[in-house]
């Protein structure tokens, strides 16, 4: 990628409700996260101390701060007063901006707090780990077929933002690498976030930004991911075309389906009948099983499962995939997943 681009000014892009916030790019400065084993094991121990002394406060008297506080904090609102069982995408992807990247009307005292708590920093790192882990199972894919389409299907995505860090990322690796067609195709049932990515994907596409000048595009069907027809359309389809197919899910199929629903998904992927194979990547976040995980999430509407990546490598196992890397991040682990 050339110099221009690297030096370009951080994008913008508008929500729904006319919301103008920044487009997350990690491999910029503002945004980017240590993320060595030393930076991990600090954000452990930030974390560890965090829940425990939110464990040590009465339950009743947490519900009482936090209401109070959501009258002065959007962000804290969106958190605690949602619409859905699971946070919202541009909630998430609020929270995933950093303390400093803030926007109004987020940018009172308690939503900084909140931004630059470790559990959303962890949520920032998620991010960071599932762009990576994507584009480092598609590097060697792509240089060794440089003619094939790409396409990258996100399950419960929302703005699908690791799938445009992915692409980032591995334009930054070798820039002749998306010299091809290149999908993305958002499964959500969510349709707000779906179109800031659309958005997002418009603005890093302007001149001078990191993905000026490809053939990117970007859609999104409402999804339910324990009704897969749709899926397996979308795997047929690529398959058909001769694309290379990988499949990302951070903060949702492998957090919050069950087993039957994360098998079937993971199944129709795989595409075992399919002359392609199906999909050759896919990455998602899972859950920790941590005792201390497992205890903030206690009572939480955010049904959250905390299966842990033992927990989960057996039900990836019957989708036809395994485990072929991992990150780790105190909520949880980032999976690297390539056909069994």
């Amino acid at each position: 990628m050339n110099s221009s681009a690297s030096r370009s000014p951080v994008a913008y892009a508008l929500t729904d409700d006319g919301l103008r916030l920044p487009v997350i790019d990690v491999t910029r400065p503002e945004f980017a996260l240590p993320d060595d084993p030393h930076a991990i094991a600090a954000l452990d121990v930030a974390y560890r101390e965090a829940e425990r002394r939110n464990a040590l406060m009465p339950r009743f008297v947490m519900r009482f701060m936090m209401r109070s506080g959501a009258r002065r904090s959007r962000l804290l609102a969106d958190i605690i007063e949602p619409d859905t069982s699971y946070l919202a995408g541009l909630t998430t992807y609020v929270m995933k901006l950093g303390v400093e990247n803030l926007p109004p009307p987020f940018t009172a005292d308690i939503d900084r707090r909140i931004a630059g708590s470790p559990q959303a920093t962890a949520v920032r790192l998620r991010l960071q780990q599932t762009a990576k882990l994507i584009a480092a199972g598609l590097e060697p894919l792509l240089a060794g077929n440089p003619s094939a389409p790409l396409v990258l299907i996100n399950i419960g995505g929302g703005p699908a933002i690791d799938s445009l860090n992915a692409l980032i990322l591995l334009r930054r690796s070798q820039s002749g690498l998306l010299q091809r067609p290149t999908a993305i195709e958002v499964l959500d049932l969510d349709a707000a976030g779906p179109r800031f990515g659309a958005a997002a994907l418009a603005a890093l596409s302007a001149e001078g930004q990191p993905l000026a000048g490809l053939d990117i595009t970007f859609a999104h069907e409402i999804y339910d991911w324990n009704r897969r027809a749709l899926l397996g359309d979308r795997v047929h389809r690529a398959s058909a075309q001769g694309a290379i197919l990988a499949a990302a899910s951070e903060g949702a199929l492998f957090e919050y389906g069950s087993d039957d629903a994360i098998v079937a998904n993971l199944a129709t992927l795989r595409g075992r009948s399919l002359p392609g194979g199906g999909a050759k990547v896919v990455v998602g976040s899972v859950t920790s099983a941590d005792p201390l995980r497992q205890q903030s999430l206690a009572g939480s509407r955010f049904k959250l499962v905390p299966r842990g990546r033992d927990g989960f490598r057996p039900l990836a196992e019957r989708g036809g995939f395994h485990i072929a890397r991992s990150e780790t991040v105190p909520l949880g682990d980032q999976v690297l997943l390539c056909p069994a």
